[in-house]
């Protein structure tokens, strides 16, 4: 028998049928790391390789039952939060973290897919600053997503430090949607920049990339990994996934997340 222990990660994220990102994305990073992913699943998606087409969100009653019978059932060591959804899904979770208040909490704020719809109203992004955000040890918003949430900042350090002000403890900037010639990712705690990182741009269009990159990290939290350690080892986990990624449809290509198994 194997007695080894994969800490649980509980991960609330929408279905994904390409496969390329929310919820198989987070098994996939979380299971990459040796940690064990635990679904609850907040939507629906119709989509391909090119764009969500449409969605439909899990009742809120549902998303809490979810969770709160893992939560009574499995130890869990961490909360990855991807798509929500809806506002009534974004107050059971609140409710839910705030009961749960010692386990670490990262949030990939899914602002819109891959091929541009968009997935959380103005509504929904007030919601995240005023519920969410103040329960959250790391969010990792892509540049474009930042902007939305802190929509009174006037530059990507502001930006940052308005969603510390909000509560997060850390905030990890990604630098995709840049048009600069490395990617660039900022991560920022206590209200400073604490470190860049650069990256080589690689030549296609991604699916899957944020949820890769936050469920890796997630999962090297509830492993045991500091946040800044967690977001360094990821990084480089998820631009390898990246590296690799195949094309099987005929819009972005697929993280391969299980490069590694291929590796000598």
């Amino acid at each position: 028998m194997n007695n080894r222990q994969h800490p649980v990660v509980l991960c609330f994220s929408g279905n994904d049928p390409t496969g390329g990102a929310g919820i198989q994305a987070d098994i996939e990073a979380i299971a990459s790391m040796g940690a064990h992913a635990a679904p609850v699943i907040t939507a629906l998606t119709v989509q391909d390789t090119l764009n969500v087409k449409s969605f439909t969100n899990t009742c809120a009653e549902l998303v809490a039952q979810q969770a709160r019978a893992i939560l009574e059932d499995m130890p869990i060591a961490a909360f990855k939060i991807g798509m929500i959804g809806s506002i009534e899904n974004i107050e059971v979770i609140h409710t839910i973290l705030h009961d749960y208040a010692d386990i670490p909490v990262i949030i990939d704020p899914i602002i819109s897919a891959g091929g541009g719809m968009s997935l959380t109203s103005k509504e929904m992004a007030l919601a995240y600053s005023d519920l969410l955000f103040p329960l959250t040890n790391l969010v990792t918003p892509n540049t474009n997503e930042a902007r939305l949430l802190a929509p009174g900042a006037d530059s990507l350090d502001a930006c940052a430090q308005e969603l510390m002000d909000d509560g997060c403890d850390y905030v990890l900037l990604t630098g995709t949607h840049e048009g600069t010639e490395e990617v660039i990712n900022s991560l920022y705690g206590q209200h400073y920049k604490l470190e860049s990182s650069s990256w080589k741009r690689l030549a296609f269009s991604y699916h899957g990339s944020g949820c890769t990159l936050s469920a890796a990290i997630a999962a090297l939290i509830a492993i045991g990994h500091t946040i800044p350690d967690a977001v360094k080892t990821a990084q480089e986990y998820t631009w390898q996934t990246l590296n690799h990624a195949y094309h099987c449809g005929m819009g972005q290509h697929h993280p391969e997340r299980f490069f590694w198994k291929n590796c000598d």
